[in-house]
C-alpha cells in the first residue's frame, strides 16, 4: 500500500504464498479483497491490516476478482474455468458459474442485468444471470483469449481486448458495436477507461496504447521504459488503472515497478497532431 503523493511505501500485507492476480478495495466497507495463484481468496480489514476471512473453493489458481457495486458479493474466476460467487460476510459460495471451457481470466460486474460478465481463454465472453446462476448470452466474436475487459464509466457499453483485436459491445444485450481501427499485435493484459473517453491498453511487450473511445482511433502509442538493470524483455504491463480524477494513469509492470503517467501539460494540437482518417463506414460515429 503506497502513498501516491510521495511514492513512499506505507504498508506491506503478507499472506499469499504465490503471485497475486486480483485486488479490489470495497467502496462500502473497510475491506480489500485479493486472489492469487495459491487458490486463495482473502478478505483484508484495512483498519486492522490483517486477513479476516478466506474463501475456499477454487480448485486451482484464481486469475481475476471483482466486487459487486451494490450487493455484498464477490466474484472470482480462475483456472478451473468457473466464476465463483461468494457471500462476503458468510464466506459461503452462492453460485459456481460454470460454462466456460477454459480459464476465466477477466470479470467485471454492474448493478443491473447482466450483473456479471466474464471473459475466458476459450475466447468467449459470457453474460450471467446472477439469480439463477446460468448463462444469459455468449459472445463468440474473439478468436483469442479475452484477458482484459473494461466497462465504460458513463455509457452502457464495454470493451474487451484479445490478441486479435479490441472490440466494443453494447450492454445489456451484448450487440457488437465495432473493432478498434488498429491492432496492437500483442497479448493485452490490462485496459482502463476514464470519464473523458480515453481508453488505454497495456501489452506484454510493454506497449501502452491510447484510444479514442468513440471512434476507436488509436491516437497515441507509448513504450514503457524498463527499470535500469532490468532486461528489455521485462517490459510488460500487467495492470492499468486511472486514479479518481482520470488524469493520472497507474501501471504495474513486469520489471517489478509501479509507474505513474500524467498528461503532458505542454502538448498542443500542433505538437501532437491526430492523423485520423475516418473509415468509409461512417455509421459508427
Amino acid at each position: 500500500i503506497w502513498e501516491v503523493a510521495s511514492g513512499k511505501l506505507k504498508l506491506t500485507l503478507t499472506g499469499h504464498i504465490e503471485q497475486i492476480r486480483g485486488l479490489a478495495v470495497s467502496s462500502r466497507h473497510t475491506y480489500m479483497f485479493s486472489a492469487g495463484d495459491d487458490k486463495q481468496v482473502k478478505c483484508w480489514d484495512l483498519e486492522q491490516n490483517k486477513v479476516i476471512r478466506s474463501y475456499h473453493g477454487h480448485l486451482s489458481g484464481v486469475y481475476c476478482l471483482a466486487l459487486h457495486p451494490t450487493l455484498d458479493i464477490l466474484l472470482t474466476g480462475g483456472r478451473d474455468s468457473v466464476c465463483r460467487v461468494w457471500d462476503i460476510r458468510s464466506k459461503s459460495q452462492i453460485h459456481a458459474l460454470s460454462g466456460h471451457d477454459n480459464t476465466v481470466c477477466s470479470v467485471f460486474t454492474r448493478p443491473t442485468d447482466p450483473q456479471v460478465v466474464t471473459g475466458s481463454h476459450d475466447s468467449t465472453i459470457k453474460f450471467w444471470d446472477l439469480r439463477s446462476g446460468k448463462t444469459m448470452t455468449t459472445l463468440t466474436h474473439h478468436k483469442k483469449s479475452v484477458r482484459a475487459m473494461a466497462l465504460h464509466p458513463k455509457e452502457n457499453c464495454f470493451a474487451s481486448a484479445s490478441a486479435d483485436n479490441i472490440k466494443k459491445f453494447q450492454l445489456p444485450k451484448g450487440e457488437f458495436l465495432h473493432n478498434m481501427l488498429s491492432q496492437q499485435k500483442t497479448i493485452i493484459n490490462a485496459m482502463a477507461i476514464n470519464d473523458d473517453g480515453i481508453m488505454t491498453t497495456g501489452g506484454d511487450n510493454g506497449s501502452l496504447w491510447f484510444w479514442d473511445w468513440k471512434s476507436g482511433h488509436n491516437f497515441q502509442q507509448a513504450q514503457t521504459i524498463v527499470q535500469p538493470g532490468s532486461l528489455d524483455s521485462e517490459a510488460g504491463i500487467y495492470a492499468l488503472s486511472f486514479d479518481l480524477t482520470g488524469t493520472r494513469l497507474v501501471s504495474c509492470e513486469a520489471d517489478k515497478t509501479i509507474k505513474m503517467w500524467k498528461e503532458d501539460e505542454t502538448a498542443t494540437p500542433e505538437t501532437h497532431p491526430v492523423n485520423f482518417k475516418s473509415p468509409r463506414d461512417l455509421r459508427r460515429f
